[in-house]
């Protein structure tokens, strides 16, 4: 990705993913990898950590570890704060949606 507005439009795509799914269940790190490249996002753990720890830093997550097969697992979840941000994130979305449209231009 070349274009630092696109690069800055995909992190945002990214942390409203990351809320979403906080928001249905607790996730944790390469699940949320996997989950992304579904979409196709190609991102390495040394781009979506640091994603991760700002949302943490910012107030719209949290964590909590738990032990799997032996190793720490750090599992997020979204907060009240987090669930705000995504209500009116997704607002604006669909406002934007709405004004541009979907599909795609010549």
């Amino acid at each position: 990705m070349k274009n630092s507005i696109s690069k800055r439009l995909f992190q945002g795509f990214i942390c409203l993913h990351i809320l979403h799914h906080a928001s249905k269940e607790p996730i944790y790190g390469s699940w949320m990898l996997e989950e992304l490249s579904e979409h196709g996002y190609k991102l390495s753990p040394g781009t979506l950590y640091p994603i991760l720890h700002n949302l943490e830093k910012e107030g719209f997550i949290n964590h909590y570890n738990e032990k799997v097969k032996g190793k720490i697992r750090k599992y997020y979840s979204i907060t009240e704060e987090g669930k705000k941000e995504l209500k009116e994130s997704k607002r604006y979305l669909a406002e934007l949606i709405a004004e541009i449209g979907v599909e795609e231009e010549e």
